[in-house]
């Protein structure tokens, strides 16, 4: 069945222009056909088409469920965007896909990009949770310089990946032996250039972990979805 996501479905029982141009031009959608509209905070609801109007698409719930993310506890990634617009784009859609809660673009003193627009990732966002059949939309932040994100991280664990060979290594640890299953959880990824020392060094003193995501030197993109990966592997065995 086709999903479509609607914030304010609840209120207005009506499809938004894009999504109704989408419903019944594109796949030629009528009244009486069925479809399902998600919330974007964890409710699905079944819906029967009421008018297929193109640029607004009346709808009537027949029922509704509760989809709350099946992993029951917080996932935070902070990242600092790639130069490479096209990277971050690809990283968010996964990390939607997999699950994540909320992600926080870093402004970091070693960024490559410091300015983003958030416009283009919520698309893909919105794109990516209906793909996977979830109902919850992720929280995404616009970018924020690093230190903030560390001062005001939410609890739980916190953990900090980093592998430039001049900061401190010989404290790191797997993020396997810092996160417990089922537990809220913070990473930051840093930029391509990596954290600065001061960035490393005020982490820790928040009560960041070092943590390694292994002896390869991975892009950005890819250390935050490995992040995410492991942490849900880490639930599914633990």
């Amino acid at each position: 069945m086709h999903r479509f996501y609607c914030p304010d479905i609840a209120d207005t029982w009506t499809l938004g222009e894009g999504d109704s141009k989408h419903c019944v031009k594109v796949l030629r959608m009528g009244e009486g056909d069925t479809i399902e509209v998600v919330d974007g905070n964890g409710t699905l609801y079944n819906c029967r088409i009421t008018m297929a109007h193109p640029k607004r698409c009346a709808v009537e719930a027949m029922g509704k469920v509760e989809q709350p993310p099946h992993w029951g506890h917080r996932i935070v990634l902070g990242v600092a965007p790639t130069k490479n617009l096209d990277r971050i784009e690809w990283l968010v859609e996964k990390c939607v896909e997999m699950g994540v809660d909320r992600i926080i673009p870093l402004r970091c003193h070693n960024s490559e990009r410091t300015v983003l627009k958030t416009e283009r990732l919520k698309k893909i966002m919105v794109s990516a949770m209906k793909q996977s059949l979830k109902a919850t939309l992720p929280q995404l932040d616009e970018m924020t310089p690093v230190e903030r994100v560390i001062a005001e991280a939410p609890a739980g664990t916190r953990c900090i990946a980093y592998c430039d060979e001049q900061l401190p290594r010989e404290s790191r640890h797997t993020l396997a032996s810092v996160y417990r299953p089922g537990t809220d959880v913070t990473v930051l990824i840093g930029p391509e250039g990596d954290f600065s020392p001061e960035e490393v060094q005020a982490a820790t003193a928040a009560g960041f972990v070092p943590v390694t995501l292994g002896e390869s030197r991975l892009r950005t993109e890819t250390a935050g979805l490995m992040a995410v990966a492991a942490i849900h592997t880490i639930d599914m065995v633990g």
